[in-house]
């Protein structure tokens, strides 16, 4: 295993022989709040997992014992002028974005609290595996903002309009079990196995084709919202993508002769 710093706060390992990547979160004695620094950290992060072709999935962690991430740095904030809120924006939004955008699958690692823009960076993930500690909410309105890390368009897709429009204007706490049991987390884990388990469904994930991956996770992204004929031409688009490809080849070769495929990645 190898491990990469982007700044302070933001540290990358590598798992190599399983092809599985940690993206952890190290601002342990801010519980996480995401900085100006720490957004640009993230971003920069996230584009060099994109680019390592050898990474196939992604798993979203937090080295703090009792938080995933409590969301914007307000002491920070608290420090700005409108000015300055204003040139913070796109260093902010690059960082959600950078998840939301990273070609392999995501899985995000929760627990204990994940709110605001903490929440938003677990709900850019494809998968949320939480354990039992978790709280997540996106209380942004109680501060006389909004959700601005793409919690009011990812929220809505996960719980269903109406669930999430409960939970932005009420800016209420939801602890794992309820999280659960409307969409908001996919696995539940007891205490501290969250990581454990984010971590063994990235290797699941990563034993399968990294070129079929990407196109896959391409396909479900770009046709979540299209009527059903735009979302097949999506598909069709990307199928066409992978049908020639030198893992297809393997894929049905190793099928065929009962082992495990050695994928070549293109």
């Amino acid at each position: 295993m190898s491990e990469e710093r982007f700044g302070e706060f933001v540290l990358v390992r590598r798992h190599e022989r399983g092809h599985v990547a940690e993206l952890v979160l190290d601002r342990p004695k801010a519980m996480n709040a995401v900085s100006t620094e720490m957004a640009r950290s993230i971003a920069g992060a996230c584009a060099a997992l994109g680019e390592d072709r050898d990474v196939r999935a992604v798993v979203l962690t937090s080295s703090h014992e009792r938080a995933f991430c409590v969301g914007a740095d307000l002491k920070e904030r608290n420090s700005f002028t409108d000015a300055d809120l204003v040139r913070q924006r796109p260093v902010a939004r690059a960082a959600y974005t950078g998840v939301l955008e990273l070609p392999v699958p995501a899985v995000a690692a929760v627990h204990g609290f994940a709110l605001g823009g903490g929440c938003e960076l677990a709900l850019s993930c494809d998968v949320i595996v939480a354990d039992r500690t978790a709280v997540m909410g996106l209380p942004e309105v109680s501060v006389g903002v909004i959700p601005g890390g793409g919690g009011t368009q990812l929220l809505p897709r996960r719980v269903g309009a109406a669930r999430a429009a409960e939970l932005i204007f009420t800016a209420r706490r939801v602890e794992a079990p309820e999280a659960r049991e409307i969409g908001l987390v996919d696995v539940l884990v007891d205490e501290g196995r969250d990581r454990e388990e984010a971590l063994a469904m990235a290797a699941r994930i990563a034993g399968n084709s990294p070129v079929g991956l990407r196109a896959a996770k391409r396909a479900l992204r770009l046709g979540h919202g299209l009527d059903l004929p735009a979302g097949l031409e999506v598909e069709d688009a990307a199928w066409r993508s992978v049908a020639f490809s030198g893992d297809r080849a393997e894929g049905v070769a190793a099928f065929n002769e009962k082992r495990r495929p050695e994928w070549p990645g293109e």
